[in-house]
C-alpha cells in the first residue's frame, strides 16, 4: 500500500503541475484570440462587448496570479470557459461532441494493435528460426515509416483507386444520426480505413519492443527451470516468460491508452474524422485559448491516469512490487 500512496501523491503532484502548464502556456503564444473574434464579426462589436469577452474567455487585463486563481476556481467548479473557435459553444460541449468518436475509433484500434502485436512479438521469439522470422524485417521497416504515410497510402489505394472505403467524414450524408442499424453500419464503414491505418502504424512497434524483451527474458533461469520440469511449451511460453517479458510493454500500452483522449491528430486530418485531434488543431490555428486548455488538461489527465493504472497492474504481475510496497 505504501507503493501504491506514493505513486498516488507522485500523480496528484504531477496532475498540478500539469494544470499550472496547461494555464501557462497558451498565454505564452503570440497574438490575441479576441481580436480574431472581432475580425470575424467585422469588427461590429462595442468595446464594452470586447472587455467582457476578454473576461469570459479569462484574458482579461488582470494580473497573471488572478487570472491563474481564476482559472483555478473555474476549474473546481467543472468550468472549461466557452470556444472562441466555436463562439458561443461552451468548451466542455465541444469536447463532449468529439471525444466520443476519437475513443471508439483509435481506442479499439490501439486494443486490437496491442493484442495483435503483442502476440506476435511473443511468438517470434518463442520461434526464432522460423517462418516467422520473416516478419521481423517488414516491422522494422514499418516501425521507421511516418504515420501520415500509411494514411496517405491506404487512402489513394483503398479509398481512391479501389473505392473499396470511403476517404473522410464518420459517416454518410445520407444517414441520420440515431440508434439505428444504418447509422451504426455507416459509422463503422467509416471508420475502417482510419482504424487499419493506426493499426498496422502502431503495430510494428508492439511486435519489436514485446519480441527484444521476450527473447531476453527466455534465457532467465525460472524459465530454464520450468523446461526443465517438463511444463508444456504453451505453458512456460505464456505463465513463465510471457507474464514477465510483457512487464515494459504494460507502460507503454498505458501510455498509448492516455494519448487515446488526445487522438492521432493526423489520421483525424487525413480522413476528415470529427475527433478530439481535429478539434486541438482548429484550437490552435484560431488561438482559442479555453480550447486549448480544456483538451491538452483532459489528455493530461488520461494520462496520468493510464499510468496509475499501469502500477496497479505491476502490483498485480510483479510480486517483487508488493514485497517492496510491504
Amino acid at each position: 500500500m505504501r507503493f501504491l500512496a506514493r505513486r498516488l501523491g507522485f500523480y496528484l503532484l504531477t496532475a498540478w503541475a500539469a494544470i499550472t502548464l496547461n494555464f501557462l502556456i497558451p498565454r505564452l503564444m503570440p497574438g490575441d484570440p479576441v481580436e480574431l473574434l472581432v475580425a470575424r464579426m467585422k469588427g461590429n462589436v462595442e468595446p464594452e462587448a470586447i472587455d467582457a469577452m476578454r473576461r469570459a474567455f479569462g484574458i482579461s487585463d488582470a494580473s497573471l496570479w488572478q487570472q491563474y486563481l481564476d482559472y483555478l476556481g473555474n476549474l473546481a467548479r467543472g468550468e472549461l470557459g466557452r470556444s472562441i473557435t466555436f463562439f458561443p459553444t461552451e468548451v466542455s460541449t465541444v469536447i463532449a461532441d468529439s471525444l466520443p468518436w476519437t475513443v471508439a475509433l483509435v481506442g479499439v484500434a490501439t486494443l486490437i494493435s496491442y493484442l495483435i502485436g503483442t502476440s506476435l512479438g511473443v511468438l517470434m521469439a518463442w520461434k526464432r528460426g522460423t517462418w516467422l522470422d520473416g516478419v521481423l524485417p517488414a516491422a522494422t521497416f514499418m516501425h521507421a515509416v511516418p504515420y501520415f504515410w500509411v494514411a496517405l497510402a491506404l487512402v489513394f489505394v483503398f479509398g481512391v483507386t479501389l473505392q473499396w472505403f470511403p476517404v473522410s467524414r464518420a459517416y454518410g450524408l445520407d444517414v441520420m444520426p440515431g440508434m439505428t442499424g444504418e447509422f451504426a453500419a455507416s459509422v463503422l464503414y467509416h471508420a475502417a480505413l482510419p482504424a487499419i491505418t493506426i493499426v498496422i502504424a502502431s503495430m510494428a512497434d508492439r511486435i519489436l519492443g514485446m519480441r527484444n524483451v521476450m527473447v531476453t527474458t527466455l534465457g532467465e533461469d525460472y524459465v530454464v527451470m520450468a523446461e526443465a520440469k517438463g511444463l508444456t511449451s504453451r505453458r512456460v511460453m505464456w505463465a513463465y516468460a510471457a507474464r514477465n517479458a510483457i512487464l515494459p510493454n504494460i507502460t507503454s500500452f498505458a501510455l498509448s491508452l492516455g494519448f487515446v483522449v488526445g487522438g492521432s491528430v493526423l489520421t483525424e486530418i487525413v480522413f476528415s474524422y470529427p475527433g478530439i485531434g481535429s478539434m486541438l488543431l482548429k484550437g490552435v490555428e484560431n488561438e482559442d485559448f479555453p480550447l486549448m486548455q480544456g483538451i491538452f488538461l483532459v489528455i493530461s489527465l488520461a494520462v496520468l491516469v493510464a499510468n496509475f493504472l499501469a502500477d496497479l497492474a505491476y502490483v498485480v504481475l510483479d510480486p517483487r512490487t508488493r514485497q517492496e510496497s510491504e
